[in-house]
């Protein structure tokens, strides 16, 4: 995902953040244990994530393909990841825990994935960034992509955030 050039300062999360945001993301949203996704980068520009493949995930047998509705599901997750570190970047000033508290309303309010080439392979990794952090709605874009690197689906979302 191309970064516009920009004046702002960088902001990097605490470890404490770090921590609780994956506990979150991996752990109680017990979806994303089934879908196998795991955090790899989480900025607060962009997130990123892996998901090993294994035959639970195979969506058409006889290719070895991944479902279409683990990479929605996947993508659904990964924009809800990018809104929450877009919402703990907003909020520095407050400590990590209280930031964390404050992703109970999040939730989908419309998704659109595109398919573009079959999703082959060992493992997979997602992207996601948010585009706008309004104080009602976030509007994200996503990306699935193949071991190759090769973009296998592009997706867009809008959240509720309040």
């Amino acid at each position: 995902m191309n970064k516009p050039l920009s004046a702002e300062p960088v902001i990097e999360f605490e470890e404490e953040f770090v921590a609780g945001l994956k506990l979150i993301f991996e752990e109680k949203i017990a979806f994303n244990q089934v879908l196998g996704l795991k955090i790899t980068s989480l900025k607060p520009e962009c997130v990123v994530a892996r998901i090993e493949m294994r035959p639970a995930l195979i969506g058409h047998y006889g290719h070895s393909r991944i479902h279409g509705g683990v990479i929605s599901a996947g993508l659904d997750a990964m924009g809800g990841l990018a809104v929450m570190a877009a919402i703990g970047a907003r909020h520095m000033d407050e400590p990590p825990l209280q930031r964390l508290h404050r992703f109970g309303k999040l939730g989908t309010i419309d998704l659109r994935i595109d398919y573009l080439r079959p999703g082959i392979g060992e493992h997979f990794e997602l992207r996601a960034e948010v585009l706008r952090l309004g104080s009602r709605v976030a509007t994200t874009r996503m990306e699935f992509f193949g071991p190759d690197g090769k973009l296998l689906s592009a997706g867009a979302a809008a959240y509720i955030v309040s």
